[in-house]
């Protein structure tokens, strides 16, 4: 009941100060009783991200969570607010007309920053722990059943998570392949040859997305009495993920691929990872 209420207080005071942010954002020049609200509304919201950085590095100091990006997104985002605040203060009250050019073009430069931000700063991070189960989410299968590298990183990554007891078992999700053999068998049949025994290898065949892997494996969750989750993609798509499953109420520990080369793809991956995740971070409000 209290981390309940605790909860949602903190979200009203995030969607209160939020609307007062998005109001400037569309109107700057301000009443002097409107800008402070706005100023403190920023700095508010710049204290709630700082007291989460700091809880970030305590769990990096007490090796809880690692990362090969040791910089949360809190801190960027509270760096940011304190920016904001400052250019409040430097803005002069006015009745002349606004051209809204400019700060659009600069919240369209900032969405973008902001979701690639995160995939660096949460994607890289590893918050792997004991669990009754890894998902390990699909990639291309070529036609004779060799896993593309995107694959072969994920699978690799979760096999070491079974074979260091962080996983009891590896649930491989994915869709149809390029030839017979659909991505978790593919995925299945490497990891066997990694060292894995068959029988801790369950499958969800109907992982043709991020969103169907979600709802698919929260159901077998529920059937095979699961209680921790790690999932394994490659780190611009495991923000995504991490969303996919809070809507459906599923806390997961998501880790990353660690990666054997980069990959040709990556920039085209990231790019297409942006406008993605600004769906699903829109798709609540059109619902």
């Amino acid at each position: 009941g209290s981390r309940l209420s605790e909860t949602a207080w903190l979200e009203l005071v995030l969607g209160l100060s939020g609307l007062v942010l998005l109001a400037f954002a569309f109107h700057p020049r301000l009443a002097a009783w409107r800008k402070n609200i706005s100023i403190g509304s920023a700095g508010l919201l710049a204290t709630i991200a700082f007291a989460n950085a700091i809880r970030f590095y305590l769990l990096l100091a007490r090796g809880e969570v690692h990362s090969h990006f040791p910089v949360p997104l809190s801190v960027l985002i509270g760096v940011a607010l304190v920016f904001v605040a400052s250019v409040m203060r430097r803005i002069p009250p006015a009745s002349a007309p606004f051209n809204p050019a400019g700060p659009m073009a600069v919240a369209v430069c900032a969405a973008a920053l902001f979701t690639v931000t995160q995939m660096f700063a949460f994607g890289k991070t590893d918050y792997r722990r004991p669990a009754d189960v890894a998902v390990v989410l699909g990639a291309r299968v070529y036609s004779d059943g060799r896993l593309s590298d995107a694959l072969a990183d994920r699978v690799a990554t979760a096999c070491e998570l079974y074979r260091k007891g962080y996983a009891r078992k590896l649930l491989m999700s994915g869709g149809p392949g390029d030839g017979t053999i659909d991505e978790p068998t593919a995925m299945k049949n490497a990891a066997v040859k990694l060292g894995v025994p068959a029988d801790d290898i369950l499958f969800d065949h109907a992982g043709l997305n991020t969103a169907a892997t979600a709802r698919n494996t929260e159901i077998m969750f529920a059937e095979l009495h699961v209680s921790t989750v790690l999932v394994v993609s490659h780190f611009y798509h495991l923000p995504r993920v991490k969303m996919a499953y809070a809507r459906l109420g599923r806390e997961v520990y998501t880790v990353p691929a660690k990666e054997s080369y980069f990959l040709r793809q990556m920039p085209y991956n990231m790019v297409r990872e942006v406008a993605a995740l600004w769906v699903y971070y829109l798709k609540p409000l059109a619902s």
